[in-house]
């Protein structure tokens, strides 16, 4: 490929204060150094609370979004960018902000026909006194990305994740509770294209620490990435036409990871969440979509940019 972004200006926002800054650090490393292959010239920016004098100084082109977590993708610091009128890639501040709230965007996705988990908000201290619901459940903290604070009671258990009432819990008093669906852990991959949302492919994560945590998803070894997931193709397709009508309802842009829970005994496919900054690491589920549909890693990155500066992106990915 030639270098496209010749002459064009990108900061990339990378590391952050959330808990998933060490991701963020890795994911906009390897999306500025594609960058810089393709021609732009990159400014890596690490956000402090000066974030918005600093990008008024420089004046990039556009914005490279590759924060994870609190603050960089539930719609902050898309507010920020909003108001500098700097473009900037992947979802907006709505549509951020939704999906970053388990139980709203649970609320959403419902309404549109797609099957989620039950369960709903407790209070921590309640969730850690005991069980809310008989196991086997999950607890996950409402607000948080990267399976970061997420506890499995399994069944059982002689009681709830006492961890939730410890005094340096940071991950917010009302934690999301909801049915463990036995079965299979997939993924897709969403991207936005002029004429609707398109999926890419289904993948299967098998974690060699039992479930599909902050380990499992960014240690080398911690999962094993089963790419076409081998499922019935009637399957596959339900999963792909559920990712891209998650993405649509949430009114998603640019690319989304899909994340779902299969169980295979009963026939239930259920949508967890929708990730509208997936990892972009050695070890992340979308470049590795993209790869197995033809699409390196440099054309990934170059399309995220391209679909930045005029949100319809005239030819599509591939």
């Amino acid at each position: 490929m030639t270098q496209p972004l010749t002459d064009r200006h990108i900061a990339v926002l990378l590391g952050g204060p959330s808990a998933e800054r060490e991701v963020s650090l890795t994911t906009g490393a390897l999306c500025a150094d594609a960058l810089e292959r393709l021609g732009a010239r990159v400014s890596r920016v690490d956000p402090g609370p000066d974030v918005a004098e600093v990008l008024a100084r420089l004046k990039p082109d556009v914005v490279f979004n590759a924060l994870h977590g609190r603050w960089g993708e539930d719609g902050c610091v898309q507010g920020v960018l909003e108001t500098l009128g700097l473009a900037y890639t992947h979802s907006g501040v709505l549509a951020s902000a939704l999906a970053m709230d388990k139980a709203k965007s649970k609320a959403v996705l419902a309404a549109a026909g797609i099957p989620v988990p039950g369960g709903g908000l407790y209070d921590r201290h309640d969730v850690a006194r005991d069980h809310v619901m008989p196991p086997p459940y999950v607890v996950k903290p409402n607000a948080e990305g990267s399976s970061v604070g997420v506890f499995i009671v399994r069944e059982g258990a002689n009681g709830p994740p006492r961890e939730l009432a410890a005094p340096d819990w940071a991950f917010g008093e009302r934690v999301m509770v909801e049915p463990f669906v036995p079965g299979l852990e997939l993924a897709v991959a969403v991207v936005g294209e002029s004429n609707g949302p398109r999926a890419l492919a289904v993948t299967e994560i098998r974690s060699s620490t039992g479930f599909y945590d902050y380990e499992a998803k960014y240690a080398e070894g911690g999962s094993i990435h089963l790419l076409p997931a081998p499922i019935p193709s009637a399957v596959r397709d339900r999963a792909m036409r559920m990712a891209e009508l998650g993405h649509t309802s949430l009114g998603c842009r640019g690319v989304t990871r899909c994340d779902f829970r299969y169980d295979d005994i009963n026939d239930l496919l259920v949508l967890l969440e929708v990730n509208t900054q997936p990892g972009m690491t050695p070890t992340s589920l979308v470049p590795e979509q993209a790869d197995h549909t033809g699409v390196s890693f440099d054309r990934l990155v170059f399309w995220i940019v391209e679909d930045a500066y005029a949100r319809v992106s005239a030819g599509g990915i591939a």
